[in-house]
């Protein structure tokens, strides 16, 4: 499939968008920060599917953007990897029509620019926590991609679990009408969740660092065979990757929808993690069976 269409100018991409919604026609987003892997292209391929779903041709739309203002400022931002020739090429193949990707951080925060989106509850606690402010950032820019792009529908990773609750809950609350979709996190052969950041991992981190879906899959494993302690499960996690030389920064078990700790653990409960490896951050996570 051809390259999709890429506009530079938020203004530009409002225009376009605006019309096309005018028209009828149904609008499916996927929101990234690029350097894209094989979960990207599952949203996107599901945003085909779901633009085209009334029977006639639809819009899918994707965004490349590495939001300044989710990060910290210790953390990564001059790094993160990208490739915009290259996600490009993948996006066309994956059906995607239009990519907005703007080339000054600027053209998306103006100056001046001094409204922002906090979604209270749901944004405390494990990343939240650990990252302040990152939220702040992740809503507000999505909120933004939003009201450019007038979607009805929006594609999101389950790997960032967080993000995805504070995203539905934001929707909801502003009563913006779009239908936040949560994709199944896409994994390696071995099963390590893809992730861009794993691109900073050397060969021999990137070897050890299987032991997080691993130790994950075994606490499913106990769960289903009856172990409803959720100490005793986030106990056997954080002992599998500290033996595989990670550092641990959190592991929860919490209900898959407010995140909020459980007192004991049932089908549906979320167990998630967050680990150092090296200088990189990486987090996992799963539904208990």
């Amino acid at each position: 499939m051809s390259r999709p269409e890429l506009i530079r100018d938020p203004a530009a991409w409002q225009r376009r968008c605006t019309d096309a919604r005018d028209a009828g026609t149904r609008i499916a987003l996927v929101p990234t920060m690029g350097y894209l892997h094989d979960g990207h292209l599952s949203l996107m391929r599901e945003a085909r599917v779901r633009a085209d779903a009334r029977g006639r041709p639809g819009l899918s739309l994707a965004t490349i953007f590495v939001n300044p203002t989710q990060f910290g400022p210790t953390e990564d931002l001059a790094r993160y990897p990208r490739d915009l020739d290259g996600d490009l090429a993948k996006c066309g193949a994956a059906g995607v029509d239009l990519v907005l990707a703007p080339d000054d951080p600027g053209a998306v925060y103006p100056k001046d620019f001094q409204t922002w989106v906090d979604v209270a509850e749901v944004s405390k606690g494990l990343c939240g926590d650990r990252r302040p402010g990152h939220f702040r950032g992740v809503a507000t820019v999505v909120a933004k991609l939003f009201g450019l792009s007038r979607p009805h529908v929006a594609l999101f990773g389950e790997k960032d679990w967080q993000q995805l609750q504070v995203l539905r809950r934001m929707a909801i609350d502003l009563d913006m009408g779009i239908d936040v979709v949560g994709m199944p996190i896409v994994r390696e052969a071995d099963g390590l969740a893809m992730s861009s950041r794993n691109a900073y991992l050397s060969a021999e981190e990137r070897g050890r660092a299987v032991a997080i879906s691993r130790a994950l899959g075994e606490a499913g494993r106990r769960a289903a065979a009856g172990e409803r302690d959720p100490v005793a499960l986030a106990a056997g996690i954080r002992a599998a990757v500290e033996a595989a030389g990670m550092r641990v920064d959190y592991v929860e078990l919490a209900h898959p929808e407010t995140l909020r700790p459980v007192e004991r653990a049932v089908p549906g409960t979320r167990v998630l993690v967050a680990v150092f490896l090296g200088k990189t951050r990486l987090i996992d996570n799963v539904a208990l069976p």
